[in-house]
């Protein structure tokens, strides 16, 4: 049971308290100071059943000001990701083979 956790964002704080409230005490990775490989990273997404593409925070001024509009392969996303994990959309529950994105919170519920 492992979160992907960023403790500044609220939704991410909201999923881990609503975890713990039910008993769960998920291994808490804070994945902006230590991001995941291009390889667990594709084990993430394969679990989430998404693109890199997809898992990307379209609204960070990041992904507007270099990325926003442009073309990238899948290897070259999963990349961009890895050396930019402020643009992972967050939080990312994983539990039994299983992942959810906590948005809402409740979501990872679905997997417990």
């Amino acid at each position: 049971m492992q979160l992907y956790h960023n403790p500044r964002c609220r939704k991410s704080r909201e999923t881990l308290a609503l975890l713990e409230e039910k008993g769960y005490q998920p291994t808490i990775i804070k994945y902006l100071e230590s991001p995941p490989s291009v390889e667990e990273l594709k084990k993430i997404l394969t679990l989430l059943d998404l693109t890199p593409l997809q898992l990307i925070r379209k609204g960070e001024s990041l992904y507007k000001e270099n990325y926003k509009n442009r073309t990238f392969t899948t290897e070259e996303w999963l990349t961009i990701l890895v050396e930019n994990p402020k643009l992972i959309e967050r939080p990312i529950f994983i539990h039994n083979g299983q992942a959810r994105i906590g948005r809402p919170p409740e979501t990872v519920l679905e997997i417990l």
